[in-house]
């Protein structure tokens, strides 16, 4: 439960702050056009919000007095009313003269005022709209230099994962072995293992390893399939971890059955292996037989035997009985902490603005590109809402990775928001676009029913991706 709490709260923190930020681009350009802003909201406030500025209260707060009550019904107001909704699912700027999902063609007043969205001229209404989406971008890579520029940046080199990499029967068809130390592809040098690794080997031609002390090239179909080379099990490549304990936990089975830190386990039910790699891979068919076993089968199916080599002794067989999440309760020894010789590059202030600029571009050509797989059926079952976000965040507050992520996300939501949808900010785009080219304005009532389909489509694509949360939970 703690853990479901701090990564919530990184959640609830992140998007509070874009969402701040993408409106504020908004209001930002408004404001500069001389355009009135109704309202600005941090998440929806249908039926009522959790704050507001031109709330009663706070106006007496204030010490002014209480809003006067027009014949209608309605109040009158003056200014901007900020406020914070109770769905987090965004956030709004309402603009006067603009027909959005906050107001329909209907409320906007028959006269056109000078103050309205909608009497400014072409190029002005286009700013207002992709401020948001601007701001979103430059977030994003001032937050990337600003984290270079802090924490530096820490990898391993490929060439010193000494120990090598573990590799998938398809990858092994292929000519790799497990051991070999991936270099690079199609002439490009991976400087470190990330998910840009599985992208490039998806689209390659060609691999180079470090086999012994030779470097070999092995010839590849340059057209596999990203996410199945990271969903099977094993995957297609991960680096090689010794089946070597590291700790224990007290009284777990693995403690019960003396195993100790510095063994090495090396035989589970029978089935050898030399790796964690193999170990997770024996676990995995396990677990998926205790899936479909009865309850007196699945406690006989708990029982093992390990073998445990110990650096004094012969061989040691021990009896187990796994966890119910059919766990050990050890922690393996992780050779990218303890063997192999990492590298920080530090930069100054004017090194990391270039610096954080690139990487936030080659993040986003990357998530640019993995978007094809959404049309998969393996990348529809990806799709996922703010569970999927949430599980991102580390399980422990860590501001180096929080931030890492948040301007991750400033990108995702750039880009999403720019597409050419009605609704989004990329539709009101498209529109202002072909109105500079045919010199033609849409109506106010075709932008209101362009919204309403718009509406429709990304809260049916909202309630799949909250779908595919719950399903990924539950199984």
């Amino acid at each position: 439960m703690e853990v479901f709490f701090i990564r919530a709260l990184q959640l609830i923190l992140c998007f509070s702050l874009l969402i701040f930020l993408h409106e504020g681009g908004h209001f930002l350009f408004s404001k500069l056009f001389g355009v009135r802003v109704n309202k600005f909201y941090i998440f929806f406030d249908p039926k009522f919000s959790l704050f507001s500025t031109y709330s009663n209260w706070w106006r007496k707060l204030r010490g002014k007095a209480p809003a006067k009550k027009k014949e209608d019904g309605s109040y009158e107001y003056e200014g901007t009313e900020y406020g914070l909704g109770w769905i987090p699912l965004g956030g709004y700027c309402q603009i006067a003269g603009m027909v959005d999902e906050t107001q329909s063609s209907d409320k906007l007043s028959a006269e056109m005022q000078p103050w309205e969205f909608r009497a400014k001229p072409a190029w002005q209404r286009l700013l207002i709209m992709i401020g948001g989406v601007l701001v979103n971008f430059i977030v994003a890579f001032v937050i990337y230099a600003a984290v270079l520029y802090t924490w530096g940046e820490t990898y391993v080199p490929m060439r010193n994962m000494t120990h090598g990499f573990k590799f998938s029967n398809q990858a092994k068809s292929m000519g790799f072995r497990d051991g070999d130390i991936l270099l690079g592809a199609d002439g490009k040098t991976f400087t470190k293992f990330d998910g840009s690794v599985y992208r490039v080997l998806s689209e390659a031609k060609c691999a180079t390893v470090l086999r012994g002390d030779k470097e070999i090239s092995i010839h590849m179909p340059g057209q596999l399939n990203m996410l199945e080379m990271i969903k099977q099990q094993p995957r297609f490549i991960e680096p090689l971890v010794p089946s070597l304990v590291d700790s224990v936990i007290p009284n777990s089975p693995a403690a019960k059955a003396g195993i100790r830190p510095g063994d090495r386990i090396t035989s589970f039910n029978g089935q050898s292996f030399t790796t964690v790699n193999d170990f997770n891979t024996i676990r995995g068919k396990l677990t998926d037989m205790l899936a479909v076993a009865t309850h007196k089968d699945s406690v006989a199916l708990r029982n093992a035997t390990l073998v445990v080599q110990r650096a004094t002794t012969p061989p040691d067989t021990l009896h187990v009985t796994l966890n119910a999440d059919y766990t050990l309760g050890i922690g393996w020894y992780n050779p990218l902490t303890n063997d192999y010789k990492s590298i920080t590059r530090h930069y100054t202030a004017l090194q990391s603005i270039p610096a954080g600029f690139a990487h936030g571009w080659e993040v986003l050509a990357g998530y640019v590109d993995d978007l094809k797989y959404l049309f998969t059926a393996d990348g529809a079952k990806s799709v996922g809402s703010f569970g999927a976000i949430g599980s991102l965040f580390p399980t422990t507050w860590d501001w180096c990775r929080f931030w890492e992520l948040t301007a991750f996300i400033s990108l995702m939501l750039a880009f999403m928001n720019i597409l050419p949808i009605p609704a989004l900010d990329g539709g009101h785009v498209f529109f202002l676009l072909i109105e500079v080219i045919t010199r033609r304005k849409p109506s106010d009532k075709f932008m209101e029913r362009a919204q309403t389909i718009g509406m429709t489509l990304l809260l049916l694509l909202m309630a799949f991706a909250i779908f595919n949360d719950f399903r990924n939970f539950l199984f």
